[in-house]
């Protein structure tokens, strides 16, 4: 099968022309990713711009606001009592999980747009309702998978539909790193604590193997098995490791792992009736992505180029708006994932398959 392979990974096949803009967004959350990732990449972006901060640190968003030449600075109260709500168009809820809903909420009595951070909540009735409360008020809700976006990504996508591995048959997606190691370590972090998280590992980075699965197959899980361990006193009451398989239609399956306390990885690879496709690293924000292509006894490896996905994301998010367009990782999408690691966590507890 002939292969064509661009020599730059720029290309935006979701980009439409748009009419208006730019997207105005209130960030709600500023920790590291909102104010060093998040924000830096809205700046970056064509069709957005950061014009409101919400945070329950005056300190953090005086410091931020002052950075990036942001005029409207709310507290948590004073954007859940609309203060100000004509300075901004959308809202990008960066909080801790289980206070996705309440932002999300109120972005809906609003009538903002909102894209929210994987995953959409804590557990699935609150992911659920998230959905729910933007369905009611007409707005448009993303769930905050940026692996989507970008064209690397979507490029597998595409060789898979052309069928250059041929049919798929197994995909194996593993994301790992040792969160507590190091001087900076803190072992207070709400991404440790359940009542915050929903979670440990599976709800942190488990989410980016298993939202990928979902979208390079195309298709949904039928069922569940999995494991969790935390053999770290550190890591009480969440999941350190967690290992799942998912069960999809036509007998595909998808082997994931993650984990907090072991050494970096940060691969995905798919294995088809033909050939493999192996991306590596894929996860991780903004990563220079390896493509190694096999197929009738040849290999194929492209190195690629691209913009910052998170950059990317945004104006995704804002074209789809602008252009009122179709988003694949909308409010039913991020509430699906979410059931899905309420049925591992299940699953882990009682040591059985879990149907879906």
């Amino acid at each position: 099968m002939m292969l064509d392979v661009p020599t730059r990974f720029d290309e935006r096949d979701w980009e439409r022309d748009v009419d208006g803009g730019p997207v105005r967004f209130a960030v709600v959350g500023l920790g590291w990713f909102g104010r060093d990732v998040a924000i830096p990449a809205i700046e970056e972006s064509r069709f957005c711009e950061t014009t409101t901060l919400v945070s329950g640190s005056p300190e953090t968003a005086a410091s931020v606001a002052d950075e990036v030449g942001v005029e409207t600075v709310l507290t948590y109260d004073e954007y859940a009592a609309g203060e100000s709500a004509d300075a901004y168009d959308a809202v990008y809820v960066v909080t801790p999980n289980a206070l996705h809903l309440p932002h999300v909420e109120t972005a809906a009595a609003l009538g903002k747009h909102v894209l929210c951070e994987k995953p959409l909540e804590a557990d699935g009735d609150r992911a659920a309702q998230a959905a729910a409360v933007c369905e009611e008020a007409g707005v448009t809700l993303m769930t905050a998978y940026r692996m989507q976006t970008t064209r690397s990504v979507r490029w597998v996508r595409e060789r898979i539909r052309e069928g250059f591995i041929g049919e798929p048959v197994q995909l194996h997606g593993e994301f790992s790193f040792r969160m507590l190691a190091g001087e900076d370590a803190d072992p207070t972090q709400w991404r440790i604590d359940p009542d915050l998280a929903g979670g440990g590992a599976l709800m942190d980075i488990g989410v980016y193997p298993l939202n990928t699965a979902r979208f390079l197959l195309e298709s949904d899980p039928v069922a569940v098995r999995a494991t969790t361990s935390a053999p770290s006193p550190a890591f009480d009451g969440v999941d350190e490791h967690v290992a799942f398989t998912l069960e999809f239609p036509d007998g595909v399956t998808a082997s994931c792992t993650a984990s907090f306390g072991a050494a970096s990885a940060n691969r995905l690879a798919i294995l088809g009736t033909e050939g493999r496709i192996v991306i590596e690293p894929i996860f991780g924000v903004d990563v220079t992505r390896t493509i190694t292509l096999e197929r009738d006894g040849g290999r194929t490896v492209v190195e690629t180029d691209e913009p910052h996905e998170v950059c990317e994301e945004f104006d995704y998010f804002a074209t789809a708006i602008l252009a009122d367009g179709e988003l694949e990782a909308g409010g039913d999408h991020g509430v699906l994932d979410v059931r899905i690691t309420d049925a591992i966590y299940e699953s882990a507890d009682r040591g059985e398959r879990i149907e879906l």
